[in-house]
């Protein structure tokens, strides 16, 4: 006999520094894993699924992420749903909203713009506390460069140097709608140093750690070890460079998700 389903879409923001990302793994602290354990507490056992909007990385962070959950009992009351989620949740993981939706509805498939903020200050040790959402770079770099060189990646491109282990099988042409780096005004704290920056990427699609792939290159650039004509030339159709330095993880920040 065929079991009617409910569809629920779920936004969620999590602090990732002590998670080895969102997908689940063997032996190891996810925040899918966390997710699941929570609802399978607080729906007394009952049959669910969840399904994220996506994949974050070990100790990249989330302001706004999104899972679809399926249930076979209707959520009768969303807003009570919503605080007892949250009272089981782990303080590092905040249960923001919850809608009902239609089976049509596919979080995977379905079309979505993400943003993502790589946090990031230079010149002087900070604060341990910045440690989980910001990255330190030690070294002088060329902010005014760098904030060009951002530039340089809005548009379509082909991205296959900006994206892990890539082979030539993937989809490497992608468009990014906008990319700028700017100073930070998006999180403060009074442990933060004076001036920090951000680098806020927006789009459809990343390939995997492309943004920090690009954000490498930006601190590469910053630092005078290469040049915006390199950037240029490493998007070009006929570029085959692998780029070598990947950005920390903790300095990014999945910031939204919005599905059109």
């Amino acid at each position: 006999m065929f079991k009617k389903r409910f569809y629920y879409l779920v936004k969620i923001q999590y602090l990732g520094y002590r998670f080895h990302g969102w997908q689940k793994q063997p032996k190891l602290k996810t925040i899918h894993f966390m997710i699941d354990r929570t609802l399978n507490f607080i729906l007394d056992g009952k049959q669910f699924k969840t399904l994220g909007s996506g994949r974050t990385d070990a100790m990249v962070s989330a302001n706004e992420s999104a899972f679809e959950l399926f249930v076979y009992e209707k959520i009768e009351d969303e807003t009570a749903f919503l605080e007892l989620f949250n009272h089981n949740l782990p303080q590092d993981i905040r249960a923001l909203d919850i809608k009902e939706i239609d089976a049509e509805f596919n979080i995977i498939q379905h079309s979505k713009i993400k943003e993502y903020v790589y946090l990031f200050t230079f010149g002087q040790k900070c604060h341990p506390f910045c440690a989980p959402l910001m990255t330190t770079i030690l070294d002088d770099l060329d902010i005014e460069l760098m904030k060009r060189g951002a530039q340089l990646f809005e548009g379509e491109h082909n991205f296959k140097p900006y994206c892990f282990r890539a082979t030539d099988q993937g989809l490497y042409v992608r468009t990014v709608d906008s990319c700028k780096l700017i100073e930070n005004t998006l999180f403060t704290a009074n442990f933060f140093p004076k001036n920090t920056y951000t680098l806020i990427v927006k789009g459809k699609g990343f390939g995997r750690n492309q943004i920090r792939l690009m954000m490498g290159t930006l601190i590469k650039l910053g630092r005078g070890e290469v040049s915006l004509n390199y950037i240029e030339n490493s998007l070009k159709p006929e570029s085959s460079e692998v780029m070598d330095f990947i950005a920390p993880a903790s300095g990014l920040i999945l910031n939204s998700v919005a599905f059109e």
